[in-house]
């Protein structure tokens, strides 16, 4: 029965799909439950004030950076299946426990408790993908995650939204609860799915225990080093929207800010509507994941030019509007042809036996990119509202040159979705897999 799942075609519909995404869909309408109104959705449950909030969600955000490389040592030896449905039940129970912690103590105790398991859920998800996929698979598992994301949490803002709206600010301890079930349903639909890992390896990994390697293996394959820098600096672009965008248009542009917001209606539109299409057409055309990455970051770079076009000519409000939004539309189509490219990319450059151990090491240059980017874009902007658009074409292109180049360093079951009958015979890895026996 293992054998049989191991040999899947790469395209081919794994058991328990539905299941996963009808999970990631209703975990991400309780994300956008309260990720619009973090600080306020805080203060109105714990009637902390929003000063403590903001320091206890700093802190606890940083700390749960921290310990996302103890995220992927756990996927390497328990498996991504059993820590996914752990952190659903961690942030399950936390939400519930949000509105008893009216104490700064208390608060900061479920805060701290919430914010590990938020920061280490994307390495998880992304090891779970790798367990659960092959092939081509997992670029369309990565295409549909995405959609759904953004999907659910679309709604889950317009469901908090009509909340308020009822019960006044008595309707964050609703959404808190809401939150809870949402993560507690989330964690039991995701628990019917069967992965690979789970049926082929697990009884060797039970006799032989956890695999010998640590992150020194990680450090030592210089490719997927150079891969994970590669989406450091496509991660910046992908900061642009939330973080540059709405002081752009405040400070340099002087638009008012409804542009924002029919920006990112656009951006969670496209996201959601056009996704897997787009991620569908691409997989079709049988491009290199390297490639198609590559031309993400290249439709990135040519968004960027156009606001510095924009910022330099400054045409009337009904002008801008237009560009902006032709932009915006740009920038996304560049998100949705990289992002499950991107991904799958990273999952199948990863070693099996230390797959979390890598893709935590990937993920932190998402993370790592979030915290730089407010400090560095508000930086340039003071210095000129266009310097920080052509900081992120630069970065944008030295991402897609890097990715080219690396095309050769890595594995070809990374570089293809399906590999070529010309390729079809195993590639060397990028590192010696005896080695990993020596690996701390």
């Amino acid at each position: 029965m293992g054998e049989d799942k191991a040999r899947r075609p790469a395209g081919e519909r794994v058991r328990g799909e539905r299941s996963l995404l009808l999970g990631v869909g209703i975990s991400a309408i309780g994300i956008g439950m309260y990720v619009p109104f973090s600080l306020v959705f805080f203060h109105h449950v714990t009637g902390l004030s929003f000063a403590v909030v903001g320091v206890v969600l700093t802190v606890t955000g940083l700390a749960g950076l921290a310990v996302m490389p103890l995220a992927g040592s756990a996927v390497d030896r328990f498996g991504a299946r059993k820590v996914n449905l752990l952190l659903y039940a961690i942030r399950a129970l936390g939400f519930a426990l949000y509105p008893l912690a009216d104490t700064l103590p208390a608060f900061a105790a479920v805060a701290l408790v919430t914010a590990l398991a938020d920061r280490s859920f994307p390495v998880v998800q992304q090891s779970l993908i790798g367990e659960v996929a092959r092939g081509s698979s997992r670029d369309r598992l990565q295409a549909s995650i995405r959609a759904l994301q953004n999907a659910g949490m679309g709604a889950g803002a317009l469901i908090v939204s009509g909340v308020l709206a009822v019960w006044g600010t008595a309707g964050f301890t609703h959404t808190a609860w809401g939150n809870a079930v949402a993560f507690a349903l989330a964690g039991m639909l995701v628990a019917r799915v069967k992965s690979v890992r789970d049926a082929s390896t697990s009884a060797a990994a039970g006799s032989a225990g956890p695999p010998p390697a640590g992150y020194r293996m990680v450090l030592a394959d210089r490719p997927f080093l150079g891969l994970t820098a590669a989406n450091f600096l496509t991660a910046l672009g992908y900061s642009a929207l939330s973080v540059l965008f709405p002081l752009y248009i405040a400070t340099w542009l002087n638009g008012p800010d409804s542009l924002t917001g029919a920006a990112f209606t656009v951006n969670t539109a496209l996201c959601a509507g056009a996704g897997v299409l787009i991620a569908s057409r691409v997989r079709r055309s049988g491009a290199r994941r390297t490639r198609s990455a590559a031309l993400g970051a290249l439709l990135f770079a040519a968004a960027f030019v156009g606001q510095i076009v924009l910022g330099t000519v400054r045409p009337g409000r009904t002008a801008t509007l237009i560009a902006l939004l032709v932009i915006v539309v740009v920038y996304t189509v560049g998100e949705l042809v990289h992002s499950p490219s991107g991904g799958a990319l990273s999952v199948s450059a990863a070693p099996e036996a230390v797959r979390g151990r890598y893709l935590a090491t990937y993920q932190l240059s998402y993370s790592l990119a979030s915290a730089l980017a407010p400090s560095l874009f508000t930086a340039l902007l003071s210095v000129d509202g266009r310097l920080p658009w052509a900081v992120l074409t630069v970065a944008a292109l030295g991402a897609a040159l890097a990715l080219t180049r690396l095309e050769r360093r890595l594995p070809a079951e990374a570089v293809y979705a399906v590999p070529p009958a010309a390729t079809a015979t195993p590639t060397p890895a990028p590192i010696p897999r005896e080695s990993v026996a020596g690996a701390a």
